[in-house]
């Protein structure tokens, strides 16, 4: 993979999670790298300080002087950004982040495409981990902080472990980004319907996952959720090996599921017959079908069942995903990326289980384009479901919306009284940090849910609950 230590590559929206990952791979690969976005944030911006990239924020034509040899242009970026339309004058050469991708870094390799709408963070960074912890050198790009990992990127020499995303590519490629990644292994997860903003139903979002699918060669492997009724159907089309794994159905099952202080632990089934025990790190039903299908991939490219075993025994998870951030005067805070009602329900009903006696408070800003707009408006009240108080932060950017297309957050909450929770909306984050610093008690848990930066709220809930103790 070796590239000119002279090539100049600019990144226009540097600061998203796959570009900031792409920036790093360029970067070790030997080219030299810059890039622009607006305001950055954490954990991203830390990641580019420390590669020592110069970015700048905001944007600018004179960064393309003297013009680069490559701009990567993000998904991010539409027309009217002032250095795409330099770019597009100018005629220099450009390309989307999953082209770049698939042209330095997936030539030759074996592709491992992590999709579906749920866990793939998770699934990706697991794969990644027990293929590292196994020495098969894997490469990897990671859509989100795995821990244990320094960086979420990697190039290597094994197999190459990429999240595969069915978002858009670019402004002028309106296709997913999975599209680009010339799978040989696809995983395949839940499939459900999610990002309105692009996608009009759940036939048009599976349609998506079918043409990933009918990318597989005939000697590749589709791992899929066999639980799944939608997901069954689209691997119905697979023209390679099709492999389903489940809690219910799937040649490959997890049996005995049960959470313990420590993390999930459960058996592995092969067509019936013991495969492994699994204890892991990480809780959830969700983890436990992350691992098993992570479980298959790594056994199809050799991996034995103790070497997988102890790959996902270790497995120390991933930031944001049910990610303890403190526990001051015996209040346990965590922040989660939950943004869509399934992912909600598996959060809530996880930190439920592993919390049985305790109250739970689940705290939710609707972030995402899908969770913004009313579309999941009935579907998000039972999600709730297990939390003993819940507090419905107000839309972010509502502006945006219509309000006819906007998600009603008071009627969320009306709905959730009805349903017995002791709910409550908090209009900003400075509202719902005010509620919980006057009625969370010692012994309560809290879990903060948003895809964005909630106002920065768990790190401050944590800081402003270990200022309230020491005050006592």
């Amino acid at each position: 993979m070796s590239t000119s230590r002279r090539e100049h590559v600019h990144l226009l929206g540097i600061g998203g999670t796959g570009m900031t990952a792409l920036a790093g791979l360029l970067h070790e690969s030997g080219c030299r790298v810059t890039g622009s976005d607006q305001r950055l944030y954490p954990p991203t911006s830390t990641l580019l300080a420390a590669m020592e990239l110069t970015v700048f924020e905001g944007f600018d034509p004179a960064r393309l002087e003297p013009p680069p040899d490559l701009v990567v242009v993000g998904n991010a970026i539409s027309r009217g950004n002032p250095e795409i339309e330099e770019v597009l004058d100018r005629r220099l050469a450009y390309a989307s982040m999953p082209r770049v991708i698939a042209d330095r870094f997936l030539a030759g390799r074996h592709s491992v495409v992590v999709a579906g709408t749920h866990g793939k963070t998770t699934t990706t960074s697991m794969l990644a981990w027990v293929l590292e912890r196994a020495g098969r050198d894997p490469g990897y790009l990671i859509g989100g902080a795995p821990l244990g990992f320094e960086r979420p990127f990697r190039e290597g020499r094994g197999p190459f472990v990429i999240e595969g995303d069915e978002y858009d590519t670019a402004f002028f490629d309106k296709g997913p980004k999975f599209m680009h990644y010339r799978p040989d292994t696809v995983v395949l997860g839940a499939v459900e319907f999610d990002h309105a903003d692009i996608y009009r139903d759940l036939e048009e979002v599976c349609r998506a996952f079918r043409r990933l699918v009918r990318l597989v060669p005939r000697r590749g492997l589709l791992v899929h959720d066999a639980d799944s009724p939608v997901v069954r159907e689209i691997a119905a089309e697979a023209p390679c090996r099709a492999v389903g794994f489940g809690l219910e159905a799937g040649s490959w099952r997890a049996v005995g599921a049960r959470e313990t202080e420590r993390g999930a632990c459960f058996a592995i089934e092969r067509d019936g017959a013991p495969f492994a025990e699994v204890g892991m790190l990480v809780s959830g039903r969700h983890n436990v079908r992350n691992a098993l299908s992570a479980c298959i991939a790594a056994h199809d490219l050799g991996l034995t069942a103790d070497e997988i075993a102890a790959g996902l025994g270790t497995f120390p998870g991933v930031r944001r995903r049910l990610e303890l951030r403190g526990d001051p005067g015996g209040i346990r805070v965590y922040d989660d990326f939950a943004h869509h009602p399934t992912a909600v329900a598996l959060t809530v009903e996880t930190v439920r289980r592993r919390h049985p006696d305790r109250r739970v408070w689940a705290v939710l800003e609707p972030r995402s384009w899908s969770m913004r707009r009313n579309v999941f408006q009935e579907r998000l009240v039972a999600s709730f479901d297990g939390a003993d108080r819940a507090i419905v932060a107000g839309v972010f950017g509502a502006e945006a919306l219509a309000p006819a297309e906007r998600l009603d957050p008071e009627r969320v909450v009306r709905d959730l009284r009805g349903r017995g929770i002791d709910a409550d909306f908090g209009p900003t984050a400075d509202d719902v940090l005010d509620r919980l610093l006057r009625e969370a008690r010692p012994g309560d848990v809290i879990v903060l849910m948003s895809n964005g930066g909630f106002g920065g709220l768990p790190a401050r809930l944590v800081d402003a609950l270990a200022r309230r103790e020491g005050a006592r």
